[in-house]
């Protein structure tokens, strides 16, 4: 797959494609929203907040599926899958679309002909932390100076092999200089102890799972990935002013449908997306739990992954990951 692939298929793609049609106005029964992690993460809560507010506003309900394994390609398979009537949707993440095609040996489905885009729906950043007592930088700089010093380097933590954390903490350590081991764990529940207990130095790991023991001080935090600061955490410096420039790295996700979905069936969800993603009580519940809550075109969400996919090939390239 060469970078210049789009998930957004083709027209004359979608011509050769074999027609189905909505019986009747869409949705005309309950609509099953594939998630690809397990319950209760970001990605599920954020779903359920969208699902939520989904059926009132079309009429159906919307069910949340949890379909977990194999970093969320089980889940986007289901979806690619399933046929292309609007009665299934699924949530992607930019690993989904720009980083699993280049760290995954196989592929069971193609994201750049097998999933059609709905939108972006939210972003979620990386933030750079320290546990605040077991580190003694109070700045980004002076943990590098401190990192470098450190025999035998850094470890720092991720979520697991290929995950936007560890793809960031890779690039983060080859920019700035720094031996860096990587240690892969199921989730922030997890990193976030080992990291108490200083057993793992450092994480560039979603805000998210983090807003919690950085508010409670339990954890430092040096940096955000985002182009601005963080509205609700505005104490916390870009990593441009932290020192590091052109490091905007984050974990966007929006909504995709099976290929050859119709239209209409899109373009209705996307126009109900944007009614929720601009009301103010769903940009501020989103903002508490450290994601912003977004809306775009398909085709903004398909120039969204072609603008990103090449420095993510290359994060994955540093890394060195590779799943067979």
């Amino acid at each position: 797959m060469t970078t210049r692939r789009t998930i957004l298929a083709t027209g004359a793609a979608l011509l050769a494609a074999p027609a189905v049609h909505a019986q009747g106005p869409w949705p005309n029964r309950p609509v099953r929203v594939i998630v690809p992690w397990p319950p209760g993460g970001s990605t599920d809560v954020l779903v359920r907040l969208y699902a939520e507010r989904l059926s009132p506003l079309l009429g159906q309900p919307f069910v949340v599926e949890n379909r977990a394994g194999a970093g969320g390609n089980i889940g986007l398979d289901a979806v690619a899958k399933a046929t292309p009537d609007g009665n299934t949707l699924g949530i992607a993440s930019v690993g989904h679309l720009c980083i699993n095609p280049f760290l995954y040996a196989r592929l069971a489905y193609d994201p750049a002909k097998d999933l059609m885009p709905v939108g972006v729906a939210w972003d979620l950043p990386n933030v750079a932390v320290v546990a605040a007592d077991k580190n003694p930088a109070r700045t980004l700089a002076e943990f590098i100076t401190w990192a470098k010093a450190k025999p035998g380097g850094i470890t720092y933590g991720s979520p697991g092999v290929g995950t936007t954390p560890h793809l960031s903490g890779a690039l983060f350590c080859a920019r700035v200089g720094i031996e860096g081991t990587h240690v892969p764990f199921r989730g922030a529940a997890q990193t976030i102890p080992a990291m108490l207990s200083g057993d793992v130095d450092f994480a560039l790991d979603n805000l998210a799972s983090y807003v919690p023991v950085i508010s409670g001080g339990q954890m430092r935090a040096f940096g955000v990935t985002t182009p601005a600061r963080w509205p609700t955490m505005p104490d916390i410096p870009t990593m441009a002013e932290a020192g590091l420039p052109n490091f905007v790295l984050t974990s966007w996700q929006g909504f995709v449908f099976p290929a050859g979905t119709p239209a209409a069936v899109i373009d209705r969800l996307n126009g109900a997306l944007r009614e929720i993603a601009t009301q103010q009580a769903v940009k501020d519940q989103f903002l508490r739990v450290g994601a912003l809550a977004e809306w775009s075109t398909p085709a903004q969400m398909t120039e969204r992954a072609d603008r990103d996919r090449p420095a993510w090939q290359e994060a994955v390239r540093i890394s060195g990951a590779r799943v067979e």
